[in-house]
């Protein structure tokens, strides 16, 4: 695939849950995918990007020809940026209001291709890391390809895997606000 030319080459957009044991293996598939010819678009919530603009500094998000980093919105107000987002709060907007963020930078992603006179692929498909459920309603939506990316460890895997058995024996949820949440959360998105 490496030798296709840039109009033909497929368009990966990546989409990672934005904490940084999420957005690690999403970027070496990210690489991998890059190697093989994918033309990658690396999708990064504001806040995110910002932090790695700080850490890089201005240039370090340009040079690698097809592939390229972009943000969107996560619809939270801007937080301290040194610290780390509020994982509710972030949870909770992440699946209330990014996905027409998300079809909107695809629909720029294909114009942009469609002006570039063969120089940008048009998206081909969306890899989403598996609690992104909107990248992948969004894909859906557009026709395009889908895939997602399980970001957990093996005994993560294990809980989600157990967890209608948990809460079937009274294990789960645990009791206060914060796991009401917490189980609102992993019930939808189990059941989607």
């Amino acid at each position: 695939m490496g030798s296709l030319p840039p109009g033909e080459r497929p368009h990966a957009v990546m989409i990672p849950y934005p904490a940084q044991g999420h957005i690690t293996p999403m970027l070496k598939l990210a690489k991998l995918l890059h190697t093989r010819g994918f033309h990658v678009t690396f999708v990064n919530n504001e806040f995110n990007h910002r932090r790695l603009l700080r850490s890089q500094g201005a240039d370090a998000l340009h040079g690698l020809p097809a592939f390229r980093f972009v943000a969107i919105a996560d619809g939270l107000p801007p937080s301290d940026r040194e610290g780390t987002q509020d994982v509710p709060a972030l949870c909770y907007s992440t699946m209330t209001t990014c996905l027409p963020r998300f079809k909107e930078l695809v629909a720029k992603l294909n114009e942009e291709a469609e002006t570039s006179g063969g120089a940008l692929p048009p998206v081909t498909c969306v890899v989403a890391d598996s609690t992104m459920t909107f990248a992948l309603r969004a894909a859906r939506e557009l026709g395009l390809g889908c895939a997602t990316l399980w970001t957990a460890s093996a005994c993560g895997f294990m809980g989600y895997y157990h967890f209608k058995d948990l809460v079937h024996r009274g294990l789960f949820p645990l009791k206060g606000s914060m796991s009401i949440f917490i189980y609102t959360y992993f019930v939808s998105w189990i059941f989607i």
